[in-house]
Order: structure tokens, then sequence, then C-alpha cells
């Protein structure tokens, strides 16, 4: 619920498509790659075990409404129920549905590409899977188009609960994801985000 209506007074000006330029708007930045998170989190656990190595073969998969996203990196061998992703994320022409508040229906359209040579980093220590937890950075830039436009460097931190999503792969307990850290615009601002999930 935090911010939920500071986002909904900003829809107006995020249908204008201005550049990031304020704490609202970096959060938005976040949101539209929120479900990407945890498809990151499954493709890799996918590379994983397809792989006879630490690292993964590429996975790739579909956006929502847009676009692929391709995991490259290497996931910890063995048979423990603790894994270490270190993951890359390539995203072309990717997005998937944003809603900013369920009961108000209102969304938020963003696309997101990512330049193959610097790729962004996902880092997730997962504990007790499938029932766990996870802690882990987030860490590179992304070009927006859409609702909010232009590049945004993510440098965040990310931590709660994980569960069985009941299809053999992992889901986030929802409530329970902060994502705190910092988000960049290319004219140099900064700018915080701090959110449950």
């Amino acid at each position: 619920m935090r911010r939920v209506l500071a986002f909904l007074a900003l829809g107006m000006a995020v249908g204008c498509s201005d550049r990031l330029s304020s704490d609202e708007e970096a959060e938005l930045a976040y949101l539209g790659l929120d479900v990407a998170i945890e498809r990151a989190l499954n493709l890799g656990m996918d590379g994983y075990n397809a792989a006879s190595s630490a690292n993964i073969l590429a996975q790739e998969d579909d956006g929502d409404v847009s676009g692929t996203m391709t995991i490259t990196g290497q996931v910890d061998q063995g048979a423990s129920n603790n894994k270490e992703l270190r993951l890359e994320i390539a995203l072309e022409d990717y997005s998937d549905f944003v809603d900013l508040d369920e009961d108000e229906d209102e969304e938020v359209a963003i696309t997101y590409d990512t330049e193959a040579s610097d790729l962004p980093q996902l880092d997730l220590s997962l504990r007790d899977i499938p029932d766990g937890t996870l802690e882990g950075t987030l860490v590179g830039t992304f070009l927006m188009i859409g609702d909010l436009e232009g590049e945004v460097t993510l440098d965040l931190d990310i931590a709660g609960e994980i569960e069985n999503d009941g299809a053999e792969g992992l889901q986030r307990v929802t409530g329970t994801t902060t994502v705190i850290g910092t988000a960049t615009s290319e004219s140099g601002g900064v700018y915080e985000v701090d959110i449950i999930r």
C-alpha cells in the first residue's frame, strides 16, 4: 500500500512520457520490472536443471505484454536446497502488466531494452527452497519507452520470502518482498526506491 496514492496521482504525469525525475517515478521504473524478477529467478532455476555445470544454458521467455527476456549466468550445483544465482538479464522490447492498484485497475505501460555489452546483473541467494527466503541485488541500466522514457540505472537490494507456485516453480510470497535502493536517470539525478511487493 506504500505510496499507492502518490502513484495514482502520478498517473496523468506519467502519461506524458517524461523522463525520470522523482522518487515516485523511480519506483515506477522498478515496478515495470517487478514481474521480471520472478521470471528471471525461475529461468535461472530452469537453466540450472538443464545444465551439467555451474554455467547455465541460456533461457528465454516472453513478457506478459511484449518482447523477450533471456537469462544467462551461473547457479550453484549440488543437491542443497540453498542456491546462489548470478544471472545476467537481456531484455528486448520487454513489457509486463504493471498494476498500481488492483482495486482501481490502474496500470502503467513501460517497455524495456538492455545493451548486450552491459547487461544488468541479478544476484540472488535462495534459502530453504521451495518455502524459504531470497536475498539479492539488481544492478544495471535499462532503456525505457512508454509511460516513462530514457535510461535508468538501478542499484537495488531485494529481500523476501518464497514459496512453491504449484507449477514446479517458485514465487515470492505476496507482501513480503522489500526493494530498497536507488534509480539514477540519464541526466544524473538520483532517486530513492523503497517499496514492498
